[in-house]
């Protein structure tokens, strides 16, 4: 599966280079004093094609070969983690208020010989009756 890989990348990155080239060869279409200023531009876009070059067939070609290229890459990876997926997750930081020692802890008692003496119960008052 690995070497599979490495050669779709390889033909993946040949063409690249050739249809950078394919393009770069081409000659724009109406390359007169007019269209750079605008006239004739309708000529272009809605004139006829004419028959295709062999350049702009190579750049249809090698264009179908990226885009299969890159589908089969997408396709053929190898499903081995990235750096981020071995960075460890950082320690939670636990909160005074909700610290699970202190809710799980049983509460304390004080031994009745020091304890602190009750306070006096609050007279009653006269008109509760």
């Amino acid at each position: 599966m690995t070497i599979l890989f490495y050669l779709i990348v390889f033909f993946h990155v040949i063409a690249c280079l050739f249809l950078i080239a394919v393009v770069l060869l081409q000659q724009g279409k109406g390359q007169d004093l007019a269209s750079a200023f605008g006239g004739g531009g309708t000529q272009t876009a809605f004139g006829p094609r004419g028959s295709a070059t062999v350049l702009s067939r190579a750049t249809a070609i090698l264009a179908g070969l990226f885009v299969v290229t890159s589908l089969a890459l997408s396709i053929v990876r190898p499903r081995t983690g990235g750096v981020l997926d071995q960075v460890a997750e950082p320690a939670p930081v636990a909160s005074p208020a909700a610290s699970p020692a202190a809710s799980t802890a049983p509460p304390t008692t004080v031994p009745a010989a020091e304890a602190p003496p009750p306070s006096p119960a609050p007279a009653a008052s006269p008109s509760s009756k």
